[in-house]
């Protein structure tokens, strides 16, 4: 993964650095292992650097189905943390084969009816989701937020909850043999060719909303 704040495209090659990079999980396809590190690095950071998630604690992730949102689950329960997911209705099942806890249709229930007292919030959603989302939390909670808009926000408590990922060799090692042991699994929502890039962005393109869109720049040969 490189840096997140130098401009990037999709390209068949790029310049990255050592301390950027970490062997392909020998189990993974290229598909699958491109849908990884920012989504289980974003995820790892946000955990355990960030909200300091403990053993046994209770944490509430928004967009668990999201491509942030399957990593969050799965390390938070690997941590033994108690995980409770917001997702659509057609996701429920696959949050709780991720490990969820406990499953709560976003649509269907507004979620401060049924948590209460969280040790951390993870939230991958943003606006009224995060404002809702202080109110859950214990005393001496913890929050994180990556949506977009905490970036520039004036709320002086969004803005220490927002963070940007990081390019980390030794996590994405550590993430990798999870991954090749089986414990973490990677999930590909849909992949598109190089042709249709623009369409993955503009939202153009049919998805489950599990994971990540793939844009393969060349085949294999």
């Amino acid at each position: 993964m490189n840096d997140w704040f130098v401009d990037g495209a999709l390209a068949e090659y790029c310049v990255t650095k050592p301390e950027w990079i970490a062997p392909k999980p020998r189990h993974l396809s290229h598909a699958q292992a491109a849908s990884v590190p920012i989504g289980a690095l974003t995820a790892w950071q946000g955990l355990f650097e960030r909200a300091k998630l403990q053993e046994g604690e209770r944490v509430l992730i928004h967009g668990g189905a999201g491509a942030v949102g399957v990593f969050a689950i799965q390390l938070a329960r690997l941590n033994d943390a108690y995980v409770t997911t917001t997702v659509s209705s057609r996701n429920l099942d696959f949050a709780k084969e991720l490990g969820a806890n406990q499953v709560i249709d976003y649509k269907a229930t507004p979620f401060e009816q049924k948590v209460r007292e969280m040790d951390v919030v993870f939230d991958a959603v943003g606006g009224d989701t995060l404002r809702r989302s202080w109110g859950v939390l214990k005393p001496n909670g913890r929050l994180v937020t990556i949506a977009a808009e905490s970036e520039t926000t004036t709320d002086e408590r969004d803005k220490g909850a927002f963070f940007i990922v990081e390019p980390g060799r030794q996590q994405l090692m550590q993430i990798g043999r999870l991954l090749d042991g089986g414990d973490l699994h990677a999930f590909v929502d849909t992949v598109v060719p190089f042709s249709r890039a623009a369409d993955a962005y503009t939202g153009a393109v049919e998805r489950t909303g599990r994971g990540k869109i793939v844009a393969v720049v060349a085949e294999a040969v």
